[in-house]
């Protein structure tokens, strides 16, 4: 009689144990959970809501960055990758999001927003067709230039130039990061997937020591998102030219994210599809984000290196995190707790998880060849067109409003730069060799 094998399960479809799931998907929540907070924060206070408003905005990010990442994480209905991706409010978007409403009013973001919205769900078929033609070597730079915007963005959380302490700030955030890295290193395989949490916890512990750990104040138990919270939206297509330019940069970022996601859990995908899915499953979230008065939704790359670093790589952890997310969004006092943890204990964490993401591009370079010249010059210009604003952030504000928003972008300008510098030196070659012919 022949033995019955069982299937084999890749590691992004199994089903942890409970206690693993639940301490990996906290883990995901404790450190992502910061993204969306301080966005509604920034939008509260440079909007001038009330309690109420800003409230009502906390829930609706909550809630949709949870109902996004079940959608990534699930993949069902051509919505989402299906890789264990977290949905948030994106950086850039929520800073296009203030201006729009500064400078016109909130009703027009938000029909930024929603006109933003469907014009990534009607430009999925083109941006499939896109990714086919996008070469390893560009990824592998966007990716690389992913990483370093988001420990720049990590290391900015840490100390500032008002900061009173920048002393205690550097040493609580050093304590977080060395914590981290000992329960890692040292503690059973197990408590190493929590090692994340348990540097947060040791830092947070250590800030409460030095006199810089504060629980929020508020007494409100649940809070429920607004629909319309700014009334009906306006829709001004105008007005919403920079965030349709972020769309598109966003739409290249998520190829990048998508490839390195799958690259980290060790899933072979059909690229082009399969980005589709995730530019739909980020046009559909953010489509009810702004009907709630919520900005655009993206999905997040810094769940990836969180991934890279516990070694669990399960979708289903990431779908509890937006079970958690959704949970968080209605119980108030968990929001206040996770927004009372110190700058340097968040912007550390997020440091040396996001420095994984750079790791993983280095990764992803060796399977180009840059002892060849064109691959070597397309990296290079790449990497210069993608760095450069990241190092520099005012290198263009002398440029109009529109053209700086597109040239700001670092992953967007070493996706354009790359591209263009690669197609040059390809036909190039071919002219050379049909010259020789």
């Amino acid at each position: 009689m022949a033995a019955v094998t069982e299937p084999v399960v890749a590691p992004v479809d199994e089903i942890p144990p409970a206690g693993r799931a639940f301490a990996g998907a906290l883990q995901h929540l404790v450190v992502m959970i910061a993204m969306p907070l301080t966005s509604v924060l920034l939008i509260s206070r440079s909007l001038n809501l009330d309690d109420e408003a800003a409230r009502a905005l906390l829930c609706g990010a909550l809630l949709f960055s949870g109902i996004g990442t079940i959608l990534q994480s699930g993949g069902r209905f051509g919505l989402g990758a299906g890789l264990p991706f977290v949905m948030l409010p994106g950086g850039a978007a929520v800073v296009l999001f203030i201006q729009t409403a500064q400078t016109y009013d909130p009703a027009t973001a938000t029909g930024a927003v929603l006109i933003t919205a469907v014009a990534g769900i009607a430009l999925v078929p083109i941006a499939r067709k896109l990714v086919r033609f996008l070469p390893m070597v560009v990824i592998a730079a966007m990716i690389l230039v992913i990483g370093v915007n988001l420990v720049k963005v990590g290391a900015n959380l840490i100390t500032s130039a008002d900061d009173p302490t920048p002393v205690r700030s550097v040493t609580i955030a050093g304590v977080t990061i060395a914590a981290t890295v000992l329960a890692h290193r040292f503690l059973p395989s197990g408590w190493r997937r929590v090692s994340v949490l348990i540097g947060m916890g040791v830092g947070a512990a250590a800030a409460a020591a030095l006199g810089r750990f504060t629980l929020a104040p508020g007494d409100a138990i649940v809070q429920l998102p607004q629909p319309l919270l700014f009334g009906a939206p306006h829709f001004d297509l105008l007005a919403a030219v920079p965030l349709l330019v972020f769309s598109i940069g966003s739409m290249a970022e998520a190829t990048g994210q998508t490839v390195l996601n799958a690259q980290v859990v060790g899933k072979q995908i059909d690229t082009a599809p399969t980005v589709g899915r995730t530019i739909r499953g980020d046009a559909i979230t953010s489509l009810f984000s702004g009907l709630f008065g919520g900005p655009t939704m993206v999905t997040s790359g810094e769940n990836i290196g969180l991934i890279r670093l516990t070694g669990v790589r399960s979708r289903y952890v990431t779908a509890l995190t937006g079970l958690m997310l959704i949970l968080a969004a209605f119980v108030a006092p968990v929001g206040r707790i996770v927004n009372s943890l110190p700058g340097p204990v968040v912007g550390a964490t997020a440091a040396i998880v996001f420095a994984t993401i750079i790791a993983s591009a280095i990764g992803l370079f060796r399977e180009v060849d840059l002892n060849d010249d064109a691959t070597l010059l397309t990296t290079t210009a790449a990497l210069t067109a993608g760095l450069l604003p990241i190092l520099v952030p005012a290198l263009y504000r002398g440029f109009p409003a529109d053209l700086k928003l597109l040239l700001g972008s670092g992953v967007t300008m070493a996706a354009v730069v790359g591209i263009a510098v690669h197609v040059l030196c390809t036909v190039g070659r071919r002219s050379s060799r049909a010259s020789v012919d």
